[in-house]
């Protein structure tokens, strides 16, 4: 694939004004979610109230199915414009607490929780907007690119937020992080995409409008459970959430204070290590995604995203565990952007933001996760906590790629399509 059709989704107006402003985004979430989880660990000192900020943030798991039918509706431009825009109003209100010395620990979750009802569907929505803008020819390089936005924001938001707020302290990093929240919202205006009408010719379907989102709702639950390379792509992302994206997100400030015993810069340096490989591999999907299988990819790189981590949660040297972040983070890239493009180029068009809104729902085991990883580490140390974790992913991961072996793993499944 060449470096002009890598690039060829930006030939769609759409896309060239949505990714600056998935880039924007994504950059502010991820400097307020490191700045934020170290001020917690700091102020409180318990990795119990860390994990719980962690797991405040996706609270709105749930709300994700029907904020998706709403983008079905209304179109996902809009839905994500209106988020984008709450997102800088809660951190400017961390912005006025913060100037104003009132800001806590409490006041930090309580905002968290607020926050968490939005954020966990942009990621789906932003997924939703590409697959109703970027024609289908392009959409695994879309994909691809699309993701860097992610990956890139998680090493200049690692990188440039906790050292930021290092040097200047709380409020001058929100004044920061509230200007691109605000800078997204405003160039998340200038993307198209529309809601995509059922039609009237669609077989075993009533072209008639329903009047109930529940019913939409349901109509795409069950288009989903009947959907044997759905179903599986669901259940893979629920394991990941459960098992491996704790140690990565919510633990890691932990992490760097209590087992490598580093400052807020090395925070930043662990999670932009893992968010590089995750470029890497984000890069590596808009280039050779056609070449590729992507329900085999989906479940190889999850098996070798778990014993990348397995290796991180033994490693005593901080080096040696930044480079198996790194290749942590390739697989992880490879094994998430396969199982979207599955989601996307295999689904039916009218289901995409309901199949994108459920597909949020399965980050709800990752506040479960966190919580379960933060009681058992003050009971059984981290290291143990971390490798039962990993080793439970791990054979899940095997389990759920027998039981779905007819449907992922043939060359020529569905689900496998080049």
């Amino acid at each position: 694939m060449s470096e002009i059709a890598a690039l060829a989704p930006f030939r769609t107006r759409s896309f060239r004004f949505q990714w600056p402003a998935d880039l924007c985004t994504a950059s502010a979430m991820e400097m307020e979610t490191l700045i934020l989880g170290w001020y917690v660990l700091v102020e409180s000192g318990s990795v119990t109230l860390l994990t719980i900020f962690g797991a405040l943030q996706f609270v709105g798991t749930l709300l994700s199915p029907l904020i998706g039918v709403v983008g079905d509706r209304l179109g996902a431009s809009k839905v994500l414009c209106a988020m984008r825009f709450c997102y800088a109003l809660f951190a400017g209100v961390i912005l006025f607490l913060a100037s104003t010395d009132q800001l806590s620990p409490i006041g930090v979750l309580v905002i968290a929780a607020l926050s968490g009802l939005i954020r966990p569907t942009d990621i789906g929505l932003r997924s939703a907007l590409v697959g109703a803008t970027v024609p289908p020819s392009h959409l695994v390089a879309a994909m691809g690119i699309s993701r860097t936005t992610m990956d890139s924001a998680k090493i200049g938001g690692a990188l440039l937020g906790t050292g930021f707020m290092a040097i200047f302290g709380m409020a001058p990093a929100y004044m920061v992080i509230t200007g691109i929240y605000l800078a997204g919202a405003l160039l998340t205006l200038f993307t198209d995409g529309k809601p995509i009408a059922s039609p009237a010719s669609a077989v075993g379907i009533n072209a008639a409008p329903k009047a109930s989102p529940w019913l939409d709702l349901k109509e795409g639950i069950v288009y989903i459970w009947r959907t044997p390379r759905m179903l599986a792509s669901m259940s893979v992302a629920a394991l990941v959430n459960l098992t491996a994206y704790p140690l990565t997100l919510g633990l890691m400030p932990y992490i760097a204070r209590n087992v490598f015993h580093l400052d807020q810069q090395g925070l930043g340096q662990l999670v932009a290590s893992f968010s590089l490989g995750a470029l890497i591999g984000s890069i590596a999907i808009s280039v050779l995604g056609p070449y590729l299988r992507p329900a085999r990819t989906m479940v190889a790189a999850c098996a070798i995203w778990f014993i990348f981590l397995l290796g991180f949660a033994m490693a005593s040297d901080v080096r040696v565990a930044m480079g198996l972040l790194l290749c942590a983070g390739i697989m992880q890239s490879l094994s998430m952007l396969t199982l979207t493009v599955i989601l996307l180029r295999t689904s039916d068009q009218r289901f995409r933001s309901r199949i994108m809104g459920v597909r949020m729902l399965a980050i709800y085991p990752l506040p479960l996760g966190m919580l379960i990883a933060g009681a058992l580490i003050p009971r059984i140390g981290y290291q143990e906590t971390a490798i039962s974790m990993v080793v439970c992913g791990l054979l899940l991961t095997l389990a759920l790629a027998i039981t779905w072996r007819r449907d992922i793993l043939p060359r020529d499944a569905p689900g496998n399509g080049m």
